[in-house]
């Protein structure tokens, strides 16, 4: 498929300017102001009224982030120069009255200082483009060929990007890229400044890496590991769809995670991030990433993609994209050589108890969180952890459980790789598009040979504690459960020495007591109280038994009986039995 696509572009990128009919052109003539200029020619318009809209959100990222907030006037004018009148039509949709202009000119700046992977960012050290917020579109021209000019400040000399360039010369301080339609410029994130390139081969294909950022790393080390991990997942498909990828890294004070994109990446991390046990959450952030190179932007719900760009996109099946993704991460670095296998069986184990230990968990469906995270998973309040649930948690969970089942069921001939195999050929290299909920159901179903609506109704779109003895132990594991009873107050406090509430469990003794989130603890049976002495007298107390507490809210005192609660909080521990037990060594290879 990208082969094709590659030999169509050298056929074609001759002729690209005289082909599209939208030719974007990017300058940054004042980076301090944290202004993108944005010009668009429109070609061959026979309309006589046209719209221009900005998405409202980015693929990947699933909230609405209304990046039309940041566009200031948005004005145009025809070929001899004079004003066309453009009307705002929707908060994200501009009209252009074209007048019976064939050829004109939309011109609009872009207020970008939000240095995230998902939004653009520009000040005096670098620019970076997230697409979506920057670059607007028609609906006529959305799937047509384009061009893309970028003209670098003076103070900035390199241009990093996933598209293809342009094999004709551009004017003296001008890089052109060609892009084959509108959602391919919008998943290919640019990196503008000084930033720092080397790259790698693995699989076959060259990977690129732009480093934006003073951090700690070593290049030859990061060559070496992110090679790994590139052979790793692309072992788990037996191909790999590019020819050149991309990353690019941010390395600033507070990494925000990552970024997937057709045939690149952004990811944010702290810059002292290369040593030690963090270096190991940079190499985890690197599998995960590029996993999404197959899982979410080939192998996806038919929701995500084409995309409309004016609307939430709903789809239940984020857990499968993400939570599987996340149980890959994982293993990759297992199969990678970064885990010996007990410690990939103790993060399994503490991601198990962080999920069956989440009040959460037994409130919110995964296939619902993946539903809702456009109104909850980016949006979460004081109250989320009593009625939600990850995806990526719960979703890498369940992975994790399918994976032992199809290798146990099967003796070791059928796995997760297996069928994430089936769903990548069949609907991404022949389909050519997303699956539904239950299509995916019933492929899982006809590559297992069993009827797995059981399984989704108790653990995808219920809430039941998935009963691990029953899947891990037969791949050589142990697996106790150590569930504990505990008395328990029910509210956590804030870091600091003011001892206000963060949270309030569910049904605890602390919600009981009408205590909410937001209020200061000043006093406990008459005496005042800091917080290892508050911790020290509940967790000493029996059932039953209370304290008296003196609390302000909104500077109001007001005091309140706490009646000490039990708290049931399921917990599991793994352990291998036999390294050597053909199904263990067959799952974690």
């Amino acid at each position: 498929m990208r082969s094709f696509f590659l030999l169509f572009l050298l056929f074609w990128l001759p002729f690209a300017m005289q082909a599209s009919k939208l030719t974007y052109h990017l300058s940054m003539p004042q980076p301090n102001s944290h202004y993108f200029a944005v010009k668009i020619d429109v070609q061959e318009n026979t309309a006589a009224v046209q719209e221009f809209k900005l998405p409202v959100w980015t693929p990947g990222s699933y909230l609405v982030r209304e990046f039309s907030k940041n566009l200031n006037q948005v004005r145009a004018i025809d070929a001899q120069g004079k004003e066309l009148t453009v009307k705002k039509k929707a908060k994200n949709a501009w009209e252009v009255l074209c007048n019976g202009a064939a050829t004109y000119t939309v011109f609009y700046e872009v207020y970008a200082f939000e240095l995230s992977v998902r939004t653009p960012f520009l000040d005096n050290t670098h620019g970076f483009v997230a697409g979506a917020g920057v670059f607007m579109y028609t609906e006529e021209t959305r799937n047509q060929l384009g061009v893309l000019k970028i003209y670098p400040h003076a103070s900035f000399k390199k241009v990093s990007t996933a598209l293809a360039p342009a094999d004709y010369k551009s004017e003296p301080g001008c890089q052109t890229f060609v892009f084959k339609d509108y959602d391919q410029l919008v998943d290919s994130p640019i990196e503008i400044g000084n930033q720092q390139e080397f790259s790698f081969m693995a699989a076959g294909v060259r990977h690129r890496v732009a480093m934006y950022g003073e951090a700690n790393y070593n290049i030859a080390e990061l060559q070496r590991d992110m090679a790994k991990v590139v052979e790793s997942a692309t072992a788990v498909f037996g191909s790999n769809p590019n020819q050149d990828y991309l990353f690019i890294v941010h390395n600033v004070t507070d990494g925000q995670g990552g970024l997937e994109h057709l045939n690149s990446c952004v990811l944010s991390v702290s810059r002292w991030s290369y040593t030690g046990s963090n270096y190991l959450g940079f190499i985890n952030l690197v599998a995960h990433e590029y996993f999404h190179l197959w899982n979410v932007k080939r192998i996806r719900p038919i929701e995500l993609g084409p995309f409309n760009y004016d609307q939430e996109c709903y789809t239940s099946l984020l857990w499968v994209m993400e939570g599987i993704t996340s149980y890959y991460d994982e293993l990759l670095l297992l199969r990678a050589g970064f885990y010996t296998k007990t410690e990939f069986i103790s993060k399994l184990q503490s991601q198990i108890n962080y999920v069956e230990g989440s009040p959460g968990s037994r409130v919110q469906p995964v296939a619902h969180a993946s539903f809702d995270a456009w109104i909850k998973a980016y949006r979460p309040n004081e109250n989320s952890s009593n009625t939600t649930m990850t995806y990526y948690s719960r979703g890498a969970v369940i992975g994790a459980v399918l994976d032992a089942y199809l290798i146990q069921r099967s003796k070791g001939k059928q796995s997760l790789d297996g069928f994430m195999q089936l769903l990548y050929q069949k609907y991404a290299l022949d389909l050519k598009r997303g699956f539904s909920e239950t299509e995916f159901e019933q492929e899982l179903a006809n590559y297992c040979g069993e009827d797995m609506h059981a399984f989704f109704k108790q653990y995808v779109n219920g809430t039941a504690i998935i009963p691990y003895q029953q899947y891990f132990e037969p791949m050589g594991l142990k697996v106790t459960d150590q569930t504990s009873t505990l008395t328990n107050f029910g509210a956590a406090l804030e870091p600091g020495e003011v001892l206000k509430v963060r949270t309030v469990r569910s049904g605890s003794a602390a919600e009981d007591a009408g205590i909410s989130v937001g209020d200061e603890i000043l006093a406990c049976d008459g005496f005042r109280i800091d917080k290892a002495g508050l911790e020290n007298k509940y967790n000493n107390l029996q059932p039953g038994v209370s304290m008296e507490l003196l609390l302000s809210r909104d500077g109001k005192l007001f005091s309140t009986k706490c009646v000490m609660k039990t708290y049931a909080k399921p917990q599991f521990s793994l352990q291998i039995k036999d390294a050597n037990a053909p199904l263990l060594t067959y799952w974690l290879r």
